[in-house]
């Protein structure tokens, strides 16, 4: 199961941002300091012109880049609130998500795929308990590129139904280990950190990100 940090701003990280605000020097107090230091200069040794020059160019090089960052800053916020308008459309639909776990939830089973990347091999999906043992395997024939759907119905290989829970997912292509995914229908939406976009939270899943997601059914 993946789980999803989800960002907490509290006051104290609020204040903590202000009070670093407050320490900084801005473009206005640069200036201010500037006019005070040609104000108090030595008539006899005047402030060298160059220096003065120098000192411009900085406080306008800071300035520019201040105004660069505050743009980033707004059309990352703006991309960020499109990102989770857009998840919210998944909601209520089925997605197909890596995992190689799945929670049984009911008597009609679940849904998964593998991925292959090689045709004209057998393929197999193994279910495995908590303890590590075998307790399903289903066969997927020799299926095309791509993402091979199958179905688990709940049962071990004796036919007798298994208790529901969480349950290992394995799957071969000929002798190759391949990665396993799991479908499941969306029941909400949100933001995972800044740096980590919309995330989804996917019934018998749990929580993934949106751009982990491999397939909307």
């Amino acid at each position: 199961m993946a789980d999803i940090s989800i960002n907490n701003t509290n006051s104290a990280a609020s204040q903590g941002t202000q009070k670093s605000k407050s320490n900084s020097l801005s473009q206005a107090d640069f200036l201010s300091l500037l006019i005070q230091q040609m104000r108090n200069q030595d008539p006899t040794q005047p402030m060298d012109s160059s220096q003065m020059v120098s000192q411009l160019a900085q406080i306008s090089q800071v300035s520019a880049t201040q105004a660069l960052q505050t743009s980033f800053n707004s059309l990352s916020t703006a991309m960020q609130g499109n990102q989770l308008l857009q998840a919210s459309n998944l909601v209520g639909c089925e997605v197909t998500v890596p995992s190689s776990a799945a929670k049984l939830e009911s008597s009609a089973g679940l849904d998964g795929a593998i991925n292959v990347s090689d045709a004209g091999q057998t393929a197999s999906v193994q279910i495995v308990d908590s303890a590590g043992k075998v307790v399903r395997t289903i066969g997927l024939g020799t299926p095309d590129v791509g993402l091979a759907d199958f179905h688990w119905d709940g049962l071990g290989d004796d036919g007798q139904p298994l208790p529901m829970g969480t349950y290992g997912l394995k799957a071969q292509v000929g002798t190759t280990a391949v990665q396993t995914y799991v479908t499941g229908k969306v029941g909400s939406v949100g933001m995972a950190g800044t740096d980590q976009g919309a995330y989804l939270q996917v019934n018998g899943f749990g929580g993934v990100l949106l751009a982990q997601v491999a397939r909307v059914n």
